[in-house]
């Protein structure tokens, strides 16, 4: 709900409950005023075209959110995973699209920045890591540049099960690339594609051991984008197919070092909750929609009240219960997320992906029931809000199935142990 105090509405996480910093705070503010003035106005259309967000990314280069995960040091904003999180969240409540795919492109640093500092290497290795990562640094801070993040393949690659089919064979001073990536958000928009991929290694089979993870610039002779975007929410993203043939990649498009993905997947696997923050933001806009819309203060429509009705009452009630849950876990995990978690933080961080992908759609269903036949119209956001919150269970690594998969198992076996 709005405050009549505020020109935007209030922070879904409040410095003072929440523990904030300064930084988390004023980062947070900043994100809740791109969303606000900018991002929502532009939602419609983008949603409607399936069109992507060019203009959003113009004005997140500006406030410098590009870099948000950048060090100080090389020019960004220095944000901490959490800090992160917590701003995605608040761009996600006004435009899905937006946040799902700044995502992509933030986890480009976000992985080689600060997640990789945490990765035991030999000093040799990192002070390269450090030297080749400042190029990728420099596109995005002075050229605006933007990294996409592929993942999805035909087969189970990217659920972390086998190895990736991309495949990237050792030439002179690089790597030549084929291969294919489906649901590739960004395509076509992206300056650069940071793929996963397999090495190629003589007389070794591949091994997901040998993943590599390389920036592709979207212009190298090779890189194709083929197929239409149709889909049912997250429109904006654009995740049409991308193809790789005999894509020519010099060393210095290593991400990270060669082994470091295998690792960090390993032993830091908060990384992949990274998607979780677009959808909490998600359930509170869907939240904040019916508060306004039976207030009678949703722009766009009469100002007739309808907070009188019993049934509305509860199922606002309802709705702000399940939220807060959701809330709560949440913060929990992205808070303790860290390098070598316990087991009982990487049960938290599956539990956690599933309550909130599944959350937020359960939300925006019961948002629509209360709020009626106009809360269909694609005039309105809710409508929006119910097909975009629809698509978080099926995004890999961490699909909904996925986590409970892995939370049943884990619970109920320990390491190494079998029925047999």
């Amino acid at each position: 709900m709005q405050s009549k105090d505020l020109k935007f509405d209030e922070p879904m996480f409040e410095s003072k409950a929440f523990q904030l910093t300064d930084e988390e705070e004023k980062i947070c503010k900043k994100a809740r005023e791109l969303g606000s003035e900018k991002f929502a106005p532009r939602a419609y259309q983008y949603d409607d075209e399936a069109k992507f967000p060019t203009e959003n990314y113009k004005d997140l280069h500006k406030e410098g959110f590009l870099g948000i995960c950048i060090p100080k040091e090389n020019g960004g904003l220095g944000a901490s995973f959490r800090c992160y999180t917590l701003a995605a969240a608040e761009i996600g409540r006004y435009c899905g699209s937006t946040a799902l795919t700044w995502n992509m492109h933030v986890c480009s640093t976000l992985w080689t920045g600060s997640l990789t500092d945490d990765l035991n290497m030999p000093n040799n290795i990192y002070q390269e890591h450090r030297k080749q990562r400042t190029i990728h640094y420099n596109r995005i801070i002075n050229d605006g540049a933007i990294y996409s993040q592929p993942f999805s393949e035909s087969g189970s690659a990217a659920a972390g099960t086998t190895p990736f089919s991309t495949i990237a064979e050792p030439v002179k001073n690089g790597w030549r690339i084929n291969g294919k990536k489906i649901f590739a958000s960004l395509a076509g928009h992206a300056s650069y594609y940071g793929i996963l991929c397999t090495e190629k290694l003589a007389d070794k089979e591949p091994s997901q051991k040998n993943t590599l993870y390389l920036a592709i610039p979207a212009n190298q002779e090779g890189v194709s984008v083929i197929g239409d975007w149709n889909p049912l929410g997250m429109r904006g993203t654009v995740s049409r197919t991308l193809i790789f043939k005999d894509v020519f990649v010099p060393n210095e498009s290593a991400l990270m070092p060669r082994g470091m993905y295998f690792e960090a997947a390993r032993r830091w696997p908060h990384m992949f909750l990274t998607l979780s923050p677009t959808y909490v933001g998600l359930a509170q806009a869907a939240l904040d929609f019916t508060v306004k819309y039976l207030r009678g203060e949703l722009p766009g429509t009469p100002p007739i009240k309808r907070r009188m009705y019993p049934t509305k009452q509860i199922t606002v009630a309802e709705m702000q219960i399940q939220l807060e849950s959701l809330k709560a876990l949440w913060f929990q995990s992205i808070s303790e997320a860290c390098v070598d978690p316990s087991p009982a933080q990487i049960k938290r961080a599956y539990a956690t992906q599933f309550s909130v992908m599944e959350g937020a759609h359960k939300i925006a269903q019961l948002a629509i029931r209360t709020c009626g036949g106009q809360a269909m119209l694609k005039s309105l956001s809710l409508e929006r809000i119910l097909r975009d919150s629809r698509c978080g269970s099926l995004m890999l690594p961490w699909t909904a199935e996925i986590c409970l998969d892995r939370l049943g198992k884990v619970s109920l076996y320990n390491p190494g142990e079998t029925d047999q």
